[in-house]
């Protein structure tokens, strides 16, 4: 699997590092057809600028730096998922084939569009991608199973301990105390230990 990484990951980021360049370099060839698209955005995101030339200069330098990550498998997995974010006011703004009157400029654009969800399901895939190693979430879950149960194992032995001293001899009951008390210790730092923080 290492080696299809190695060429899928170039092989994805290769649409969005070429266009990406192109459009950062020229940024008036597609400024119009994103206007419907990046100024409703812009409003929403108050931090972005109103100038679609702007808006469209800044998606295109975010698709070139993460496919550039992307292709040389640097954090692929965020890379992944910011170009997945661009790719989708992209395709609403390059490619509206509902929009299109012509019948054969239409069927042409819905190519597009579908190549480009294509895409993106690639790139959803990539972003999914724990290269064969389970995922944080798995991990945290399995930890705080085993932490959980270690911790149980633990306390009931020291309430064996306190019952076993209890029934003994009166002057052991500071025993049973500290059995106790160690029981607890031993508990929580195995809780400590085995809780994937940090």
């Amino acid at each position: 699997m290492a080696v299809l990484r190695r060429l899928a990951r170039p092989l994805l980021a290769s649409v969005f590092i070429s266009g990406g360049y192109t459009t950062l370099r020229h940024p008036d060839a597609v400024a119009p057809a994103a206007e419907p698209v990046a100024l409703p955005l812009a409003e929403r995101i108050k931090a972005l600028p109103r100038d679609p030339r702007q808006l469209v200069r800044i998606n295109s330098a975010v698709q070139l730096g993460a496919g550039t990550l992307l292709a040389l498998g640097r954090f692929p997995r965020a890379a992944s998922l910011t170009l997945a974010a661009t790719l989708v006011p992209t395709t609403l703004a390059g490619h509206p084939y509902w929009t299109i009157e012509d019948p054969g400029e239409r069927a042409r654009q819905r190519v597009h569009f579908l190549r480009n969800l294509s895409v993106l399901g690639g790139l959803l895939l990539a972003a999914a991608d724990t290269h064969g190693k389970p995922s944080l979430v798995y991990r945290a879950r399995r930890g705080t199973r085993h932490a959980t149960d270690t911790t149980a194992e633990h306390v009931h032995a020291a309430v064996d301990g306190l019952h076993a001293t209890a029934a003994g001899v009166t002057g052991g009951l500071h025993s049973a105390a500290a059995d106790v008390s160690d029981g607890l210790h031993t508990a929580a730092a195995t809780v400590r230990d085995r809780l994937p923080l940090g």
